[in-house]
């Protein structure tokens, strides 16, 4: 089975605390809601402490255009991404050349040549590397980013991929909206870039890695609505429905139960859970359908309180913090992300044997 052998994370550029932004938010929708105050205490109810951004505050004030905006996205992705793909490769002391795969994530800007190919040409990657841009997956692309490089690595278990998930969602901030929903996007999203390394069960392991055993996907039928963008003239505007905790509660427990029936496997078996923290209540509605304890969401709380909702990239930060913790050998996990469609994407993975 494949291997994650790492994972490097970089942060966009400006750090902001929540209480920087409450302020922005006060000043720039005060005067569209009489009741401002009490729909500010989601900035403080969530969880939240600090966030990175593309851009610095004070361009939040100002209007800017798609075109602009998806300039910026650009140039700015490019730059955290040969930061993330540099860091990591050096990391695993594997050179570009040996990179058969190249797996490029992102749904919060638009690009063709899509990022990955920029940063394939800036960092002279030799140019017969397979590309796989995917667009369009939201919060679910970190999981499901691992789930088709597993796939890929079942087929060529002698090769080495890069996973690269990479989102500006605070670029998608539409300052003339003023709809409650996008009110509560400002409170979540932030920007980041994660690059993993994942290699074939024939790659010779100098380490304990997790290696990733069995991947489901689902797709909720006609849930168009429940999360995702509207893509106007002014850029993306975000769609959240207020069932998303409820859908959770609901849904996310007998699609679980059946990804762990296939494994002879049970909630209670899961050493640790891997889950996007798309917010404070989805991992509340996590912890309810699963009958887990705060203990077992606590490397999600803590992504969430430093980092936000980055989108495709956060899950693997929690990743990333719990292989720091060096889990033992026999540990297991389940990595869990969902996104628009309305979709679930989850890996079983499991820390073992070195390989050969």
């Amino acid at each position: 089975m494949p291997f994650i052998q790492h994972v490097e994370t970089v942060n966009a550029p400006y750090r902001v605390n929540q209480e920087e932004t409450v302020e922005v938010v006060r000043e720039l929708f005060g005067e569209h809601f009489s009741d401002i105050d009490r729909l500010l205490k989601v900035f403080g109810n969530g969880q939240i402490e600090s966030r990175y951004f593309a851009a610095p505050l004070p361009w939040f004030q100002q209007s800017h255009d798609l075109e602009e905006k998806n300039e910026l996205y650009i140039n700015e992705a490019i730059k955290m991404g040969i930061q993330a793909v540099t860091g990591c490769l050096q990391e695993m002391n594997t050179a570009k050349e040996e990179i058969d795969a190249f797996f490029f994530i992102s749904s919060s800007g638009m690009a063709t040549p899509t990022i990955d190919a920029r940063i394939m040409n800036e960092l002279l990657f030799p140019s017969h590397i397979k590309r796989i841009p995917i667009w369009g997956l939201g919060c679910a692309g970190g999981a499901a980013a691992l789930s088709r490089a597993h796939e890929f690595l079942l087929a060529y278990p002698s090769a080495k991929v890069l996973v690269l998930c990479l989102e500006l969602c605070s670029l998608t901030f539409q300052r003339g909206d003023t709809s409650k929903s996008n009110l509560i996007g400002t409170s979540l999203f932030a920007d980041g870039a994660a690059c993993a390394l994942m290699t074939g069960e024939d790659i010779k392991q100098e380490k304990i890695s997790p290696r990733t055993i069995d991947t489901m996907s689902t797709l909720m039928p006609h849930s168009e609505d429940v999360m995702g963008w509207d893509i106007k003239n002014e850029g993306l505007h975000v769609i959240f429905s207020r069932d998303i905790p409820s859908i959770i509660e609901e849904w996310l427990k007998p699609n679980v139960e059946t990804f762990l029936d296939k494994l002879n496997k049970k909630p209670a078996d899961i050493t640790h859970f891997v889950a996007h923290p798309g917010g404070k209540k989805v991992l509340q509605a996590y912890e309810k359908a699963l009958a887990f304890t705060e203990e077992k969401t606590a490397p999600s709380r803590e992504v969430l309180a430093v980092q936000g909702n980055m989108s495709s990239p956060t899950v693997l930060y929690v990743l990333k913090k719990i292989m720091n913790q060096q889990p033992s050998e026999g540990d297991n996990g389940l990595v869990t992300a969902l996104g628009p469609g309305f979709s679930s994407e989850l890996v079983w993975i499991e820390w073992g044997e070195k390989g050969i």
